[in-house]
């Protein structure tokens, strides 16, 4: 992440965590100005970015992953806040959400990157 939209400007922060969600909040040409789950912003060449959406599992406890987009629905897994994955379609409050191929449903007030 660079200060400036550009080689020329100082590295803000270097990422090493595959799959990390970031919002692209502003374009300009071949550069992007992200958000990070932690709050931090800056610019990303888009070369460097994915096209697949990804959230991370925030807020307190464990989120049970389920079944269905259902809260009644089996359990089938729970994921601890900071968790990243691969985010599917939404629908009615819950999203589906792969974490290394373990696919459930996940209230979507429990991830980042969901919006």
């Amino acid at each position: 992440m660079r200060a400036g939209p550009g080689r020329a400007y100082p590295v803000r922060w270097t990422y090493k965590r595959a799959g990390l969600p970031l919002k692209v909040v502003r374009v300009h040409e071949g550069w992007r100005y992200v958000r990070d789950p932690d709050g931090g912003e800056g610019w990303v060449i888009a070369s460097l970015l994915s096209p697949d959406r990804a959230a991370i599992v925030i807020g307190e406890g464990l989120a049970d992953m389920r079944e269905s987009n259902d809260g009644r629905s089996r359990l089938m897994w729970r994921a601890e806040p900071g968790v990243s994955g691969k985010l599917g379609k939404c629908d009615g409050g819950w999203c589906q959400f792969d974490v290394s191929g373990r696919k459930a449903w996940i209230e979507k007030n429990r991830l980042w990157g969901a919006e």
